[in-house]
């Protein structure tokens, strides 16, 4: 389970999953100075500190390192997930509360995830020799299959790179 990350580090984070491509501290830098007052060396700091602790990958670039995620902003907030609710004495009643501070459009969110889990766990099965009588609809476009679908890790690799 990973640690819930701290303040900044969310902050960098968030911009290295929202870009979704190679970052530099530089580019890091200026996108929070628009935000608050920060030191290119905090910065570099966090970003060496997310190396360390997995949640990013870096590749030499001249002088400077290209920051790239190890994983995705859902399999980070998944695997936060499940440590909550696994730690629970009683899951159950954790998720029948979870589930009531819910939105309608959360709950709706919920339906279409359940939905592509079980499709997965259909298509996972042994394929009919025939076609079924009805047509069988793909789960909805907007909702991704689950990281371990797309070969994702649910948090950063138990030994970081070095």
């Amino acid at each position: 389970m990973p640690r819930p990350l701290g303040e900044l580090e969310d902050a960098v984070m968030t911009r290295v999953w929202q870009w979704n491509r190679p970052v530099t501290v530089r580019e890091v830098l200026e996108d929070l100075q628009q935000e608050r007052s920060i030191a290119y060396t905090t910065v570099m700091t966090v970003m060496d500190n997310l190396h360390q602790k997995g949640w990013v990958r870096r590749e030499a670039e001249g002088r400077a390192y290209r920051y790239t995620a190890v994983s995705t902003r859902a399999a980070y907030s998944a695997a936060l997930m499940n440590e909550a609710w696994s730690t629970s004495d009683n899951p159950a009643a954790a998720l029948v509360a979870f589930f009531g501070m819910m939105s309608a459009e959360q709950r709706e969110a919920l339906r279409d995830a359940v939905r592509v889990v079980q499709y997965d766990d259909e298509s996972a099965t042994e394929a009919p020799a025939e076609p079924p009588a009805e047509p069988r609809t793909e789960p909805p476009a907007e909702v991704s299959a689950p990281p371990e679908a797309e070969g994702e890790s649910a948090g950063p690799p138990t030994q970081p790179e070095r």
